[in-house]
C-alpha cells in the first residue's frame, strides 16, 4: 500500500494509461479523483474501483477549461481534506502529417490539450499543495516525442517538448516548498488513442515498435506502475526528471 491515505487527482482517465493508473493507485491505498471528458466512462470506472474496495470520485471535466480543473481540485480538497498528488495524463495526438500539410485546427487541439491542459492543472494543483505546507507530488505525461522527433507530427512533438519544460520549471520553482514535479517519457502504448492513430495511418505501427529495444508496445499498466513509484515515498529525492518508460526507445 505505497500510496495509502494519499489523495491523487488523475486526468485523462476514461481509458488507457489514466484508467490503469486509477485502478493501480486505488489498489495501493490512494483516494483517486478522476477527471476526464467522457462522463459515463468516468463514473463506470469510479464505480468499478469502489466495488473493488477502493476509494474513487468522478469529477467530469475538460483540462482545456481552467474552470473545470479548478472545480476538480476544489472538490478533491473538500472531500478528502487536501491534494497530495496529481497525474496530469490527459493528451491528444495528431496523425504524422508533414508540418506544412497539418491543419491549423489540429495544431490548436494538440497544443490546447497537451500544453494548456498541463498548464491549467499546475496552476490549480500547486496552490492546493502549498496551502497547508505539506507539499505534494506531480507527474506529467510526456513522450519520446518530448525528446526526439519520431514522426508523430510536429504539433505533438512541440507539445510534448513543452510538457518537459513546464515540468522542469515547476520542479525548480517549488522544490524548496516540498513539491516534487516529474515527467514520464512514454514510448508506444496500446491505448485507445494509439489505436485511433493506427486506424488512420497503419503504416506507422512499425515505427512505433521497431524503435523500441523490446520491439513491442507497452501495456497501460506498465506506465501506471512508473507513475505510482514517483508518487511514493520511495522517490522522495526525485524531482525535475524526465523518466523514460519507453522500452529502451530513447536509449538506442
Amino acid at each position: 500500500m505505497t500510496l495509502h491515505g494519499k489523495t491523487i487527482m488523475i486526468t485523462g482517465c476514461s481509458s488507457g494509461i489514466g484508467a490503469a493508473a486509477a485502478r493501480l493507485f486505488a489498489a495501493e491505498g490512494a483516494n483517486v479523483v478522476l477527471m476526464a471528458r467522457r462522463e459515463e466512462r468516468l463514473r463506470d470506472l469510479a464505480a468499478e474501483i469502489s466495488e473493488s474496495g477502493g476509494t474513487a470520485m468522478a469529477v467530469p471535466g475538460d483540462v482545456v477549461r481552467e474552470a473545470d480543473v479548478a472545480h476538480t481540485v476544489t472538490t478533491a480538497v473538500a472531500r478528502f481534506g487536501r491534494l497530495d498528488g496529481a497525474f496530469n495524463n490527459a493528451g491528444w495526438a495528431s496523425v504524422g502529417r508533414l508540418l506544412h500539410e497539418t491543419d491549423p485546427a489540429d495544431f490548436d487541439r494538440v497544443m490546447d490539450v497537451n500544453v494548456r491542459g498541463v498548464w491549467n492543472c499546475l496552476r490549480r494543483q500547486i496552490p492546493a499543495m502549498l496551502a497547508d505546507g505539506l507539499g505534494g507530488s506531480i507527474v506529467n505525461t510526456s513522450s519520446v516525442a518530448g525528446v526526439q522527433a519520431p514522426g508523430s507530427g510536429a504539433p505533438y512533438v512541440a507539445a510534448k517538448h513543452a510538457v518537459l519544460g513546464l515540468t522542469r520549471a515547476a520542479a525548480a520553482e517549488y522544490g524548496e516548498r516540498g513539491i516534487r514535479v516529474n515527467a514520464l517519457v512514454v514510448g508506444s502504448v496500446r491505448t485507445e488513442l494509439m489505436e485511433e492513430v493506427l486506424d488512420k495511418a497503419p503504416e506507422l505501427e512499425h515505427r512505433f515498435v521497431d524503435r523500441s529495444i523490446q520491439k513491442r508496445m507497452a501495456a497501460p499498466n506498465e506506465v501506471a506502475e512508473a507513475a505510482a513509484w514517483l508518487f511514493s515515498g520511495r522517490a522522495s529525492f526525485v524531482t525535475g526528471t524526465a523518466m523514460a518508460v519507453d522500452g529502451g526507445w530513447t536509449a538506442a
